[in-house]
């Protein structure tokens, strides 16, 4: 068992947010997200590694939000829209600092736990001149988190349920999201679900039983090959469709997303940018989507608006610093033409 945070001006304020949230909308919420809050380390591209004992020099240093649940909310709340996050956070620095940005963005914090006794999770973000990004990454709090404070009543009162970071959180398990699921799809809550893999997450046992509950997954084509054991991303969603998802998203960096769902398949380009850094890319992605799902347009909207918020996302450093407001995201979708074609 783990302590809630102590009784005092920090409990205050918390019941004061979920209070004022509460308060709009009829305590109707857009989404309520749930999964991976992480402290952010992130380094303008360096020109090379430097050999073991030598130092590389950067430009720039930044301390940002970063964790899937936690990018998804703070573009989502970005766009206007109203969003809770439920993980897990350390009794320190970091952690307090989180809840504060998270806040200052709009964010509903109330909900994220604190863990006396593991820190708040941190990564380290290097980004070399023309190579991938390197990561030196924290586990901490983020460990704990099982998502039993999450009630009924909060999951019907979102319409959208997003768990970013799936297989990741060894106490968030199968059946505590599946119970997560059910209780949203009784309620005709839509469910989303982001998975981040590590080369020992056993794919059949974690994912197979939650996709026949979720309606829509979101995936990069290694995750999807790593769950599919196929080889391009055309089959890789029809693969994902016949384990139960609803309606499956595969992206390819450079080389687009396709969609399938049930009577509809699409293949998107990708909007021309040239990159910063690409912590986020795909949590903005799947932002951009729910944006387009909230706004009631068409799939082939929501794959035009993730694609767009994808592409904002890469134009500065940190997982999120970077991301379209709403008004952006219109701009930028009307003056940029995508490619969407039916197959």
């Amino acid at each position: 068992m783990f302590e809630k945070s102590p009784v005092g001006p920090e409990s205050d304020k918390k019941r004061q947010q979920t209070s004022l949230l509460d308060s709009k909308r009829g305590g109707q919420i857009d989404c309520l997200c749930a999964g991976i809050v992480v402290s952010d380390t992130v380094c303008q591209p360096i020109q090379k590694m430097p050999q073991p004992g030598g130092m590389a020099t950067t430009d720039r240093v930044e301390l940002t939000i970063g964790g899937c649940a936690a990018n998804v909310a703070v573009d989502m709340a970005r766009l206007g829209l109203t969003v809770g996050l439920s993980g897990r956070v350390g009794a320190d620095l970091l952690g307090r600092e989180i809840r504060d940005r998270l806040s200052a963005l709009g964010v509903d914090a109330s909900r994220l736990e604190i863990s006396p006794t593991s820190p708040t999770s941190s990564t380290f973000v290097l980004n070399v001149v023309n190579e991938d990004r390197r990561f030196i990454h924290c586990v901490g709090a983020n460990s704990e988190f099982d998502a039993r404070e999450i009630t009924d009543d909060s999951i019907r009162r979102s319409k959208v349920l997003y768990v970013g970071g799936f297989c990741l959180l060894e106490s968030l398990t199968p059946e505590r999201v599946i119970r997560l699921f059910r209780v949203a799809r009784e309620a005709r809550v839509a469910t989303m679900l982001n998975v981040v893999l590590s080369e020992t997450t056993d794919t059949i046992a974690w994912l197979h039983p939650v996709l026949p509950w979720t309606d829509f997954f979101f995936s990069n084509d290694d995750e999807a090959h790593r769950i599919t054991h196929q080889t391009d991303s055309v089959s890789q969603a029809e693969a994902l469709r016949s384990l139960g998802v609803r309606t499956a998203v595969v992206t390819s960096g450079d080389r687009g997303a396709v969609l399938i769902s049930q009577d509809v398949r699409l293949r998107a380009s990708v909007y021309p940018v040239t990159p910063i850094d690409g912590t986020g890319t795909g949590d903005a992605f799947a932002a951009g989507f729910l944006y387009g799902v909230r706004q009631n347009e068409n799939v082939a909207n929501c794959l035009r608006f993730g694609t767009a918020l994808g592409a904002s996302c890469v134009r500065s450093m940190g997982a999120t610093t970077g991301v379209f407001n709403a008004i952006e995201l219109a701009e930028f979708v009307r003056a940029n033409p995508l490619s969407i074609e039916s197959f």
